[in-house]
């Protein structure tokens, strides 16, 4: 088959169909050729090779007349093998589109994909002629009309949201009432099941783990497990696979159709930090093969080796301007083309990165926060990774918000027990102004929560003392150390009556703990009804029962409490507040914003390293604008002593009383009328408090 070409244009990367041809366009600087390869539609068999004919700058570019959509194609990229200098290019190494936006076959892991002899004794330093297209994952030529602008957007404002982070198949490969045709795929996300599941949370986005095609690491496959979260990425535009349901990739844009229309934002777990290459070891898929100096991070004293500031084997170089532009150019398409309304950063410490370091002003920050498109998204950050000076939490711009580790340890901290860990509490719940509170930002940039994917379940955080790992394959040696769990004198699963209260008190006062800070929230999903990962802290290739939420043991009381204490935080604007609370005097009415408490009703002693009970007082900030409602008031006692504490409640004016509105010790109880000036809480419990007026009990409870 001879390909008729003309030039086509460098404008648009990837290949696109204009209703005449295909237009290709790939970067390389370092290129001195740039192949393009045509498949069967089984993608077994070569049918067409040629040169792209046209190099405009560093893109190689043609035009393939009468070529239609749904075509296979590859590309074959030729230039200087020299691993020492920094090239790896191999023209017997069928290479991935880096902007295709549909991807046919699967990626196997045979050592025809690696750019060099598996059993040379200098491994990467010598050439592999083997031809690795049968290997691979084909692009392809999509057709246009499954990628129109999308049309309905929603946006709810930053103070409003709860996060609920999932996983696409551990969601609901398990649940009863998803059908089952349907069960571990994007549709399955907006089942009515799980709609229901998600308007009784009173969820406003949910954060999707990497939902960009990935591939399953060949340690993995070797031991017969896959690489189940997807922190693998190989295609930035294209969707995982993996997922689809019988309208493939029309089934990804229903989904979030569907979302929206529930009121629901959709954020994407997104990996630009490094892709499934890895390292000098690794296969050359796509931009090792297309330009490996230009796309990574390489060490400038010796090139054939990368910068690994995320512990993954290679770093994107987002300092030059083609990777950045396909970080860019990728971030825009889910948006403006699959509706999606934020996203939050894997490792996004490394995409501050420039040769000096992290960088606050950055070129990718510079690139984001300028762009009239992505200015109108949410953009979380996880404030980390493992290269020098990675950890900058609160360091991020102020269009950030950034995932709080230190409020997840903290509460943790606070309900083991440990000391000196109330005082740091007390920062934890007023929205940690001491790491955020600078340069604009506002309160909700501390996205707090008690677990994530990463790390036990918050169920686990009570039964376990140790991470169980072994079926990870890594001897028990992979995953978090440091968990500050509690396990109640028994690891693991317990029938004991007294150990089983004892768990499910403990997993209600960090519930409690969570929806009563200032700040976002988060939950893990499957939290909300206990959900076990078998102790499992690192389950990232545990596509099995150990990763997918178990519904057939989930617990309904959790879940009605937690939906009760979701419900709250959305009632009161005194704990959802955007503005900080640093105890200064309200113009409006002379009260202070937020007030520490004694149970006695006198000052607080910090020094105390055993302080163990606290109060505050909530109010609407003083730095909040006349407009933001201000009526609201919120008493919260936390008691972690082993017995049972009276409070002397705050004095009110005429005409109000308190009422007892959440109560961890009695999950269940209704809002009640507190008719004395001394109540008697339960030990090791939170109680939340409201004014409300009297003979008005149809309160915001």
């Amino acid at each position: 088959m001879n390909l008729s070409f003309k030039s086509g244009s460098p404008d648009r990367l990837g290949a696109h169909f204009d209703g005449n041809g295909t237009n290709f366009a790939v970067f390389s600087a370092n290129a001195t050729a740039i192949e393009l390869c045509l498949f069967s539609q089984d993608g077994q068999s070569e049918i067409a090779r040629e040169k792209l004919p046209e190099r405009t700058g560093h893109i190689w570019h043609g035009f393939v007349e009468g070529l239609p959509p749904g075509s296979l194609y590859g590309f074959r990229a030729h230039g200087p093998y020299a691993p020492e200098e920094g090239h790896r290019f191999n023209p017997h190494k069928l290479l991935m589109d880096p902007y295709t936006r549909e991807l046919r076959g699967n990626w196997q892991n045979n050592t025809a994909t690696l750019g060099y002899q598996n059993a040379a004794p200098d491994l990467d330093l010598s050439f592999s002629s083997q031809d690795s297209a049968p290997f691979v994952a084909k692009s392809v030529v999509s057709d246009e009309s499954l990628f129109q602008p999308f049309a309905h957007k929603l946006a709810h404002d930053w103070e409003e949201n709860f996060i609920y982070e999932a996983h696409v198949k551990g969601l609901t490969q398990c649940h009863p009432s998803v059908d089952g045709a349907v069960r571990g795929s994007y549709e399955a996300l907006t089942s009515n099941a799980i709609l229901d599941h998600l308007h009784k949370l009173n969820v406003t986005a949910i954060e999707l783990m990497p939902v960009h095609a990935f591939i399953d690491d060949g340690f993995l496959l070797n031991q017969g497990l896959t690489n189940y979260w997807g922190y693998n990425t190989i295609g930035f535009f294209a969707a995982e696979p993996r997922y689809f349901g019988p309208r493939g990739i029309a089934g990804f844009r229903s989904m979030v159709e569907r979302f929206h229309k529930a009121g629901i934002e959709v954020i994407l777990d997104v990996v630009y930090n490094h892709t499934a290459e890895g390292d000098e070891k690794g296969p050359t898929l796509c931009y090792r093969g297309l330009d490996n100096a230009s796309y990574y991070r390489l060490q400038s004293e010796n090139p054939r080796y990368y910068v690994n500031d995320t512990g993954c084997g290679n770093t994107v170089n987002l300092s030059n301007p083609y990777a950045l532009r396909l970080v860019m150019d990728s971030l825009r398409f889910w948006v403006q083309h699959m509706g999606i309304d934020g996203f939050r950063f894997d490792l996004a410490s490394t995409l501050a990165r420039e040769d000096h370091g992290f960088d606050y002003n950055g070129g990718f920050f510079k690139a984001l926060r300028q762009d009239p498109v992505l200015a109108k998204v949410k953009l979380i950050a996880e404030p980390w990774d493992i290269g020098p000076g990675g950890y900058q939490l609160g360091g991020f711009p102020p269009e950030f918000a950034e995932w709080n580790d230190t409020y997840r340890d903290t509460v943790r901290q606070f309900w083991k027990g440990e000391e000196n860990s109330t005082q740091g509490l007390a920062a934890r719940l007023l929205g940690s102004a001491g790491k955020f509170d600078h340069s604009g930002r506002k309160a909700w940039s501390s996205v707090n929560f008690l677990a994530a994917h990463d790390g036990f379940t918050l169920a686990d955080t009570t039964s376990y003392l140790e991470r169980h790992n072994l079926a990870n394959g890594e001897d028990n040696r992979d995953g978090h150390s440091a968990n500050h769990s509690d396990n109640f004198g028994v690891e693991g699963e317990s029938h004991e009556p007294d150990i089983i209260k004892q768990r499910e008190l403990r997993q209600r006062n960090m519930l409690a703990t969570l929806f009563l800070s200032q700040g976002m929230p988060m939950m893990w999903a499957g939290d909300e009804i206990s959900n076990s990962q078998q102790g499992n802290n690192n389950a990232y290739c545990q596509d099995n029962e150990i990763g997918w939420v178990n519904w057939d043991k989930a617990n309904h009381e959790q879940l009605d409490f937690v939906s009760r204490l979701s419900a709250f935080r959305k009632a009161h604007p005194a704990l959802r507040q955007s503005h900080f609370l640093h105890g200064a005097k309200r113009s409006a009415d002379g009260h202070i914003d937020v007030k520490w408490i004694d149970f006695d009703g006198g000052h607080i002693d910090w020094a105390d390293h055993k302080l163990s009970r606290l109060c505050l007082l909530l109010r609407c900030s003083a730095e909040a604008p006349d407009y933001v409602p201000n009526d609201d008031v919120v008493l919260i006692a936390f008691n972690r002593q082993n017995e049972k504490a009276d409070l002397h409640l705050p004095h009110i004016s005429a005409g109000t009383s308190w009422l007892k509105a959440i109560d961890t010790s009695d999950p269940r109880a209704q809002a009640t009328k507190i008719t004395e000036n001394i109540v008697a809480l339960e030990a090791d419990t939170v109680t939340a408090f409201i004014i409300a007026q009297d003979g008005w009990m149809h309160d915001r409870t």
